[in-house]
């Protein structure tokens, strides 16, 4: 068979959510199933270290398609013309977008529909692309994979898809998220917060993540308990971050908050690890994977009632309402003066954290490839 795959977001020291998910379940497809033939379509030049296997062949399809009006020509001319040339029984598309201009069955990974619940969240154009184009492209793929039952339910809900067109495959924490031991937590500590213990977020600067809201809960948490803690954003500046950066301006306690802007993998890791815990009250989250990760790393998490976090984290975190910032300060100092707590809520993260992995999320995501290569013969 041969399997056409867009590898748009496989980008040389960016990657984010949907590239990794894209690098972590493809670089097992392509070795679990070398008599197969992988097409990657990138749409710039490309690092050699996506190229997973002897059986992976790349091909460059410009121009770099970055906003919608090439969005759409890749999709339904470029696109189309590779899997011409390269007769492809499959195409696979991660990013939520899919060819309206090819016949070839289309397996297409939808993560969250965070565009229609957060309008305000995404630029216009690209708000518009989405409303015209999420219903045709969820009819016109042959199988439908996402990370969790919430975002099953929320593809079935707002576009009447069938049930049995959508595979829940889950998403996972890199392997390279771990423990860190305590001369490295020493060291970071000293790299970032003048040796002080700190509550992490990790992810981009972006309004989703609702972080004036965790500005205002640390507010909340530093008045009351005349704490020492830090607070590490962790993460790049994403859209629409200016009211976050203008609001740190004038915060009372600018001087605990410290932002790293993008950190490599590896550091990344040391960060996470390192923390007394993550807060994360992301408004709407597919899956959440900075949540798991933080668990891998033996850290508890506080995060949001809401979308699939308590899906994916279960009894392993603490949860808030996160459009209520009292009620993320309170979590924060209740785990603050529970130790006792706070090691429970390690000890079920790594009963959690086994239950997701890359092995899994990749064959999950494989089966769905085949039901939509399947369903055209």
């Amino acid at each position: 068979m041969i399997i056409a795959v867009n590898t748009r977001f496989l980008l040389t020291d960016h990657l984010e959510g949907v590239g990794y998910f894209i690098s972590e379940t493809f670089r097992r497809i392509v070795q679990q199933y070398p008599e197969h033939k992988f097409i990657f379509i990138f749409d710039r030049p490309y690092d050699e270290r996506f190229v997973f296997g002897k059986n992976v062949t790349s091909v460059i399809a410009g121009p770099p398609a970055r906003h919608p009006l090439l969005w759409k020509f890749w999709y339904d001319v470029k696109v189309p013309a590779v899997l011409r040339k390269y007769k492809a029984d499959v195409f696979v598309s991660c990013d939520g977008f899919c060819s309206l201009r090819t016949k070839v069955p289309q397996c297409l990974v939808v993560h969250d529909l965070a565009f229609l619940h957060y309008p305000d969240f995404i630029r216009k154009s690209h708000l518009f692309y989405y409303k015209r184009n999420t219903s045709k492209f969820l009819a016109k793929a042959k199988s439908i994979a996402t990370v969790s039952e919430f975002s099953k339910r929320d593809i079935i809900t707002h576009y009447k898809t069938e049930t049995d067109k959508v595979d829940v495959v889950f998403s996972a924490a890199k392997e390279i998220f771990n423990p860190a031991n305590d001369d490295s937590k020493k060291e970071i500590k000293n790299k970032y917060t003048e040796g002080k213990e700190y509550f992490v977020y990790a992810g981009a600067i972006h309004p989703r993540k609702n972080l004036i809201s965790l500005l205002k809960a640390f507010s909340v948490f530093k008045k009351r308990l005349q704490s020492n803690m830090k607070l590490v954003l962790a993460g790049r500046l994403a859209w629409k971050y200016e009211s976050f950066t203008e609001s740190l301006k004038t915060y009372k306690y600018k001087n605990d908050v410290v932002m790293t802007g993008y950190l490599q993998e590896d550091e990344l890791v040391k960060v996470t690890g390192s923390a007394y815990a993550m807060v994360y009250p992301s408004l709407l989250e597919g899956f959440g994977v900075p949540v798991l990760e933080a668990m891998q790393c033996h850290v508890p998490v506080i995060t949001s009632i809401n979308s699939s976090m308590s899906e994916i984290a279960g009894e392993a975190a603490l949860y808030a309402d996160a459009t209520d910032y009292n009620d993320v300060a309170e979590k924060m100092m209740l785990l603050y003066k529970d130790e006792k707590r706070r090691t429970e809520m390690i000890e079920k993260g790594k009963d959690i954290t086994s239950k997701y992995n890359w092995e899994k999320t990749a064959e999950l995501l494989w089966q769905s490839i085949l039901k939509a290569a399947e369903k055209d013969h």
